[in-house]
């Protein structure tokens, strides 16, 4: 049996990729971790690890713990800051060649803006990641992240702030609706949503009957959350993002091609590994080759026919 030659560009908010696989920010640093490990240059896109205006130390240790199905991480957005960001990690990201997006966080709105708009007319940098989902942080993250009134106004200042360049909304879990959630953003000028961020979890120590997180709880990630994921990117797909025309980049739980095919299906235009990396480090590369591997093998000509191909029972 002959496989089909497969095209698995993405048109991602009018950026042509050459593949539908990301790197989940948070989980590999600034572009240059992972470099021993694979070609970075492979991925479809790059998504850095959070930077905030001022650097940031997170949250106390212990801050990661391993679970049954997955981990929980605390980490808290410890990050370098803006500054070093520009002097340090900008000359490692300049030189590749993958597109290049820019978690960005901040505790008020005003911080958002003031590090989208400096990093607006970087040229290495193809877009943002608006971060308003994080639950490891005091303020800002998540809180900005629960009411479409406060989506709104932050996906505006930002995309009035990034210009010409992609502006993905990251999306929490913990809402009651993910998909006003989702319309609020979409109509506040995002490009593209990315979903989902961790959910709040955690694990005690029935020792010392403590929390093992010296935050008390963090966010869970891994295999334990795709069912959900896959879930909400189906629902958020059918009732905001394909009427409106917005990718969605989803990510939960992913390790294997299989995993990333079923997010397709259910509507994500692109996938992002995050959590599997810590396992296997170029576990990115090789999603990529099963994703083409699987299209191959069922006929499927173009990527884009497989997106939203969820059939009704």
């Amino acid at each position: 049996m002959t496989k089909t030659t497969t095209d698995i560009s993405v048109d991602f908010a009018g950026l042509r990729l050459r593949n539908p696989v990301f790197t989940a920010s948070g989980t590999c640093g600034y572009g240059d971790e992972l470099s021993d490990f694979m070609d970075v240059n492979a991925l479809g896109g790059f998504i850095t690890k959070s930077i905030t205006l001022k650097p940031r130390k997170g949250n106390r240790t212990p801050r990661i713990v391993e679970t049954d199905a997955g981990m929980l991480n605390a980490i808290g957005l410890a990050n370098v800051g803006l500054d070093r960001f520009l002097s340090e990690k900008l000359p490692t990201i300049a030189k590749m060649s993958v597109p290049v997006f820019v978690n960005v966080a901040g505790e008020r709105v005003e911080e958002y803006v003031a590090v989208t708009e400096r990093l607006a007319g970087v040229q290495a940098i193809a877009g943002f990641e608006l971060n308003i989902s994080c639950p490891n942080v005091a303020k800002g993250g998540i809180s900005f992240g629960r009411d479409p009134a406060q989506v709104s106004e932050i996906t505006a200042a930002v995309r009035n702030a990034a210009g010409k360049k992609v502006l993905i909304v990251k999306l929490s879990p913990s809402v009651t609706d993910v998909s006003a959630i989702a319309r609020a953003a979409v109509e506040a000028g995002a490009d593209a949503l990315s979903l989902i961020n961790t959910f709040t979890a955690m694990v005690i120590d029935i020792e010392t009957r403590k929390p093992v997180l010296a935050n008390r709880t963090g966010g869970l990630s891994g295999p334990a959350i795709k069912p959900i994921a896959v879930y909400l990117v189906s629902k958020v797909y059918s009732e905001v993002a394909k009427k409106a025309g917005v990718p969605i980049l989803g990510l939960g739980g992913i390790r294997t091609a299989s995993d990333a095919v079923e997010f397709l299906i259910a509507g994500a235009s692109a996938v992002a590994v995050g959590t599997a990396s810590f396992i296997q480090p170029d576990v990115s590369t090789r999603i990529i080759d099963g994703i083409r591997d699987y299209c191959g093998r069922h006929g499927i000509a173009k990527l884009s026919d497989l997106v939203g191909s969820l059939s009704p029972k």
